[in-house]
């Protein structure tokens, strides 16, 4: 059987920068002499394709259009490829991971972000781990000759985790990702171990890549104090299709009748809300306190377990191909490639 193919998509971030030996001044790698950095890569039966970036991308500067960018390069290399890595800043990963999941209809092979904390060429790194073990699984077949993971994932840190599941939960330390509320789809230790009945199924129909995304969509942080009067004019902004708002708990929000007032007001006019909460785990329960009845009444969208990352890109993505806010929010209620769980 001859070896599996992968294509390394390098688009920027600290996995791919290297120190000048003079000034100490990190610059991206030049994907060409990657094996200088990670000789390993030598012994692993995998035969490696690279594209890159041409100006490196700092994960904070990623834009919907670089979403649609990484997506369009796999659909250009998907019968060329088992497997693909793509190389990102780890500061919004799980945005990217969570758009691409959506952007892949129909995705049968692996899609595996991987970025790391520390360069690759100091001596402390993790990126030479998560680089390889990436490869590994965008690699990896199962008894039938199929993709082992047929989704987009992040890998970090000795876990795969769903991309859409994903958040980053840590600045500083290694295990810098966590999915709350899935299964790991694997876990690396002496051996590979894939928790199969996490893992999204194959799918049918060829892959069909989506090239657009509308970002008219607003996150509202909610804390205690917050006022009616700010939320109005953040609601107000005239091209604003929906809003993400960040919840307490299951789901709670204020109960102050001008708080509510403006809510009500915005849905009126058709912009579309959704409730997800801004704990890291768990989630929502629309309805079941007092201080959610009022959002279940006005017609707010439950987020159920969705992660703001996820809600966001699937609202971009959804909007770009619906004009109607209400087909909008019955395809944000139904999970499209395992992004949430219905109660």
């Amino acid at each position: 059987m001859s070896a599996s193919s992968v294509l390394l998509i390098y688009t920027g971030g600290t996995i791919g920068m290297l120190a000048d030996p003079r000034t100490g001044t990190l610059r991206p790698m030049d994907l060409s002499h990657l094996e200088e950095q990670v000789p390993e890569l030598e012994r692993i039966q995998v035969q490696l394709g690279t594209i890159a970036f041409e100006q490196p991308i700092d994960s904070s500067d990623m834009r919907p259009a670089d979403w649609l960018r990484i997506a369009a390069i796999i659909g250009k290399n998907y019968e060329r490829y088992d497997g693909f890595v793509v190389l990102h800043g780890s500061d919004t990963m799980a945005y990217t991971a969570s758009a691409l999941s959506f952007l892949l209809e129909n995705l049968n092979k692996p899609v595996i972000f991987t970025g790391s904390q520390l360069p690759i060429g100091m001596i402390r790194t993790d990126a030479k781990e998560n680089l390889i073990t990436a490869i590994e699984i965008a690699a990896a077949k199962d008894e039938e000759g199929q993709a082992m993971v047929p989704e987009v994932a992040i890998y970090f840190e000795y876990r795969l985790m769903r991309g859409n599941r994903t958040v980053k939960v840590h600045a500083e330390r290694f295990e810098a990702f966590r999915s709350p509320n899935w299964p790991a789809l694997a876990e690396a230790g002496v051996h590979l171990r894939y928790d199969r009945a996490s893992i999204l199924p194959h799918r049918n129909g060829g892959l069909k890549v989506h090239g657009a995304m509308d970002d008219r969509v607003a996150v509202i942080p909610l804390y205690p104090g917050i006022r009616a009067a700010w939320v109005e004019q953040a609601l107000a902004l005239p091209d604003l299709r929906a809003v993400v708002l960040s919840t307490f708990g299951s789901g709670n929000g204020p109960t102050d009748k001008a708080f509510l007032s403006v809510l009500r007001a915005a849905r009126e006019r058709g912009l579309l809300l959704m409730n997800v909460t801004q704990c890291v785990g768990g989630r929502v329960e629309q309805g079941r306190y007092v201080t959610s009845q009022a959002f279940e009444a006005m017609g707010m969208v439950s987020g159920h377990d969705l992660t703001t990352e996820a809600c966001v890109t699937k609202l971009m993505f959804l909007l770009a191909q619906e004009q109607a806010t209400e087909e909008v929010a019955r395809r944000m209620a139904t999970p499209i490639c395992g992004e949430f769980t219905l109660a």
